[in-house]
């Protein structure tokens, strides 16, 4: 099973230098471009008189720090969090020196200085968007007040009334800070998501690995009985030919009772071959005992159940062994086990069309405020002090219920998550039955082993 904290490598640290100095320079040059564009469309268009000298100056700025970065590192070069702070603030700071050589918030491209910010937000940690924040507000706040004015050909300064300037402002901001919580929220959802998924694909990968090994072991096994068969019948002819001979009659022993326990070995590794049915389909008690079984030893009795309340003589179902049921339920029963005070109960039911399993403890139960939300990604809570001190591993609750219910739910599952003590759960028969209850069902058709041909019946125990 997978650490809940083991695959979370991949957060703002990491993320920031997933972004290519390429991508950056490239964005550069487009900001360069409709700068200068801008600025074309002002003087020929509008005739306005700007200070074409201290303009140039700005976005030549931004042209060499653009040459530097193309000729001093490499194409491939990824930027770290330092550097790709370092690039935007050189941005936001050039953008901001050109609105103050072109009128400030009377500009109408002032609202331009939230795109730096809100982009700092969806690729930085917290404190570097914190600081582009102040630093771009602060900025506004200036430029609101100090600026070289806009001319028009005549010379009449192009200002707009102070109300519209304090408007601009207050809308720069809030749209600033709006926009770069939106960015940041999502981006992190969507981060969190993609880690959480990884994890998911991780565990399934491990629980596939563990399912084709017991198939090989079976291959093995089946393989390897022919020549040891061979092995022991040649020397137990030599055993017969070398009973004069006392030595060589000893190492005839040895190969035989050597070929026993390479036999011996096999067969309690695995049985019955490479087409055991047993290692692709079993019965769904059969299952659950092998999702429930490394929690066997963990100091909380176990107590398997069955509750069929169809009179009719319905056969248990014999279902797939994916390995995204196997884990799916050992990760629910592991939860069970955790907040149990002393008892799991695993009760399973069927019918003709459903099957069903209920895990529940006698636990404190899921907090009334996290039922809604158990499954998302890394959601967890803190126990009691007396629950952690009683199994101080356990970290909490978020990871593992994300990856249990999804893969389950890759199957077709549909999971139920509520307390025992606030509901009339029809299953639960005894009164120490008042904690946690999750309730996986399936439709039969989904995972059922498919119909053998043949006909041939299989000895099906429940528990």
């Amino acid at each position: 099973m997978i650490p809940e904290n083991a695959v979370i490598i991949s957060r703002d640290n990491q993320r920031s230098q997933w972004i290519r100095l390429r991508t950056m320079i490239l964005l550069r040059w487009v900001a360069i471009l409709g700068q200068s564009a801008a600025v074309l469309v002002a003087v020929q268009f509008y005739n306005l008189r700007l200070e074409l000298d201290l303009i140039i100056f700005a976005i030549g700025i931004s042209v060499a720090g653009n040459l530097v970065a193309m000729f001093v590192f490499p194409k491939n070069e990824r930027l770290s969090e330092k550097q790709n702070m370092a690039m935007i603030l050189f941005d936001l700071l050039q953008l901001l020196l050109l609105l103050f050589f072109t009128g400030g918030l009377n500009n109408p491209f002032a609202v331009l200085v939230i795109a730096p910010v809100a982009i700092s937000a969806t690729s930085l940690p917290l404190r570097y968007t914190l600081s582009l924040g102040i630093i771009a507000i602060v900025a506004v706040t200036v430029l609101a007040n100090y600026n070289y004015p806009l001319l028009t050909e005549q010379g009449f300064v192009l200002r707009v009334p102070n109300i519209f300037i304090f408007g601009n402002w207050t809308a720069i901001v809030i749209s600033m800070l709006f926009l770069s919580f939106y960015s940041r929220k999502v981006t992190v959802e969507v981060n969190d998501m993609s880690d959480a998924l990884f994890a998911t694909q991780m565990a399934l990968s491990r629980e596939q690995k563990l399912t084709d090994l017991g198939g090989v072991v079976a291959a093995a096994a089946h393989e390897l009985g022919t020549p040891l068969a061979t092995i022991k019948l040649a020397s137990s002819e030599l055993m017969d030919e070398l009973k004069d001979r006392k030595e060589l009659l000893e190492d005839a022993l040895l190969i035989r009772d050597q070929a026993d326990r390479c036999r011996d070995i096999l067969q309690s590794m695995g049985q019955a071959g490479k087409d055991d049915q047993h290692m692709r389909n079993a019965p769904v008690s059969e299952v659950i005992r092998e999702a429930a079984e490394p929690h066997l030893d963990r100091g909380v009795e176990i107590i398997f159940e069955l509750n069929l309340k169809s009179k009719e003589d319905i056969s248990q179902p014999v279902i797939q062994r994916l390995p995204e049921i196997i884990h799916g339920l050992r990760n629910m029963i592991q939860n069970a086990i955790d907040f149990a005070d002393s008892k799991v109960w695993i009760i399973l039911s069927w019918s003709e069309s459903d099957i069903k399993i209920t895990i529940n403890d006698d636990g404190p139960g899921f907090p009334v405020q996290m039922i809604s939300r158990i499954g998302d990604p890394f959601v967890s809570y803190r126990k009691s002090s007396s629950v952690r001190n009683k199994q101080i591993e356990y970290e909490g609750m978020g990871l593992g219920l994300f990856i249990a219910k999804t893969l389950l739910e890759r199957t077709n599952a549909k999971l139920n998550f509520s307390n025992g003590a606030s509901r009339s759960v029809d299953v639960l028969d005894n009164e120490g039955q008042i904690g946690a209850v999750v309730e996986i069902s399936w439709t039969r058709s989904d995972i059922e082993k498919k119909k053998n041909l043949s006909g041939e019946n299989e000895n099906l125990n429940v528990f």
